[in-house]
């Protein structure tokens, strides 16, 4: 099924010439970019990027316990100070520097980029995706300089956030129709 994702370039990305590398991953496997544009993020866009919603700060407060749990250490925070605390981060980070905006279209494109730029956390994701391959942060050096984690880029994680991503990054005239010359190979 052809869909369209959003990815951002994050600023770490940017500020390590990554941006080419990664529409090539993307290119390589079969996808095309139908939108593409610098943007330097403020408050209002990142606000409205990582939306506070309800569901996702418990979600992300559950998974930061967990992971604490696991190494033995205890957090007295409630799961939505936890979600709230990472938010915050997140929007710190995102409004840090310039971001490329990209938004796919292809084949299962939702799956196949989540799949290439690999688990959030660059030192467990797989050694050939982007995050594995030009990541080097982890949660524990995030916490250590109480930042967010630095992982290149973001993927839009559903059909849903992708419509709501688009629409947020990019108007419906800033994307272009085209027909890559492979596509009858591809599909």
């Amino acid at each position: 099924m052809i869909e369209r994702t959003l990815v951002l370039v994050k600023p770490d990305g940017v500020y390590r010439a990554l941006i080419g590398k990664v529409i090539s991953t993307f290119e390589d496997a079969g996808l095309k970019v139908i939108g593409i544009k610098m943007v330097q993020p403020d408050e209002d866009i990142a606000g409205k990027h990582y939306v506070a919603d309800e569901e996702w700060l418990l979600s992300i407060g559950r998974k930061t316990k967990e992971s604490y749990r696991e190494k033995g250490q205890e957090i007295k925070e409630t799961e939505m100070e936890i979600g709230q605390r990472v938010r915050n981060s997140l929007l710190k980070y995102l409004t840090s520097g310039p971001v490329a905006a990209i938004v796919l279209e292809g084949n299962s494109s939702i799956y196949i980029v989540r799949k290439l730029i690999g688990a959030t956390e660059p030192r467990k994701a797989d050694p050939y995706s982007i995050r594995g391959r030009f990541g080097a942060d982890s949660y524990d050096m995030g916490d250590a300089k109480n930042r967010s984690i630095r992982n290149v880029v973001h993927a839009s994680e559903d059909e849903k956030s992708a419509k709501r991503e688009i629409a947020l990054w990019f108007k419906n005239e800033e994307l272009v129709s085209y027909k890559r010359v492979d596509e009858e190979y591809l599909y």
